[in-house]
């Protein structure tokens, strides 16, 4: 899948410890440390989220190691920590809609569940501690683009759990000396993402639709923006946090993003002139705890971290139709 290897430096010393691997990211990120002949890439999860089907191409690997597991249980957490050089920590509770709908849910995994992450690579002497964090961290903030040190009041729940999480990396990273970087998420996107269930992003559910030449139902009137972001960019920041070695680079929040705006509208018709489909959504009103408006300033990580992304928003969306035209099996059957 990937063309281009975002690292300079042998990936055969290194042990990684991918937590929420057989998710969407997560388990794009194993496929390029695996193919890149990483020393040990073990997984941990609990199929919240993520799905066997995604890691099982890997298991045949013997770099590839599958622990079954919460991270919401220390125990486990500590367990999946030894022998590891770096974390890349992909495992949440993702959607804003659910975290309104079951905030306690949301706030003890992704936040009891992430200081578990960070207590575990601690007492385990990780070198490094990659997490995603979120571009709703930004919240009520109107100003654009989007900069690191410029945020606003969280406006769901989820939100309030990326804000903690970054809280307490700021905390771990002065009080024991840990190595921790956090990427904010800006709409992430590509093969993979389960257009399935009550809280699909909106890209899987365009083209599932356009598949099925079906109106899709799109929240609010269609105008509003986000900064849509392949999977492969993320990809490329995770590895490059993972290895960068500025001391000035770490304990440091990043935006991963493309720096493009793309409105819903824009988008849906860029995937139903990819699928030739002749549908038109059905607009239904705005989503609770939603934005408008979302932009990034991607010059932080272009500068501390050597960050470029390479894939634009029509290249990416063809990309993932093109997967998910060939790959319908593996989509539709978990």
């Amino acid at each position: 899948m990937y063309e281009h290897p975002f690292h300079n430096q042998p990936l055969e010393g290194l042990s990684f410890l991918v937590t929420g691997g057989a998710g969407f990211i997560g388990s794009n990120l194993v496929e390029y440390l695996l193919k890149y002949k990483a020393g040990k890439v073990r997984v941990l999860d609990n199929y919240s989220n993520g799905f066997p089907k995604n890691v099982r191409q890997f298991l045949d690997n013997p770099n590839f190691e599958l622990v079954e597991g919460d991270i919401r249980d220390p125990e486990t957490c500590n367990r999946a920590c030894v022998g590891i050089d770096i974390v890349l920590h992909q495992a949440a509770l993702g959607s804003v809609p659910r975290s309104i709908k079951d905030p306690a849910t949301s706030n003890n995994v992704n936040i009891g569940g992430f200081v578990n992450m960070l207590v575990a690579a601690k007492d385990q002497q990780v070198k490094r501690f990659v997490y995603a964090a979120s571009s709703s961290t930004y919240g009520d903030s109107k100003a654009l683009p989007k900069v690191e040190d410029k945020i606003g009041k969280p406006l769901s729940p989820y939100a309030v759990t990326k804000y903690a999480n970054e809280l307490y990396a700021d905390v771990f990273g002065k009080t024991y000396g840990m190595e921790i970087i956090g990427l904010r998420y800006f709409n992430i996107f590509g093969p993979r993402q389960d257009p399935n269930g009550a809280y699909a992003a909106v890209i899987p559910l365009f083209i599932d639709a356009v598949m099925k030449n079906q109106p899709p139902k799109m929240n609010g009137d269609g105008g509003q923006t986000r900064d849509f972001t392949f999977v492969e960019n993320c990809v490329q920041a995770n590895i490059k946090a993972a290895l960068v070695d500025d001391p000035e680079a770490i304990n440091q929040v990043y935006n991963i993003a493309v720096g493009d705006r793309t409105s819903l509208n824009d988008l849906f018709n860029i995937l139903k002139e990819e699928a030739k489909a002749d549908i038109e959504p059905v607009y239904g009103p705005d989503r609770a705890g939603d934005i408008r408006d979302s932009l990034a300033d991607i010059s932080k990580a272009k500068n501390l971290l050597g960050y470029n992304p390479q894939v634009r928003i029509r290249e990416g969306l063809q990309k993932t139709y093109q997967w998910f035209l060939n790959n319908q099996e593996f989509i539709y059957n978990n």
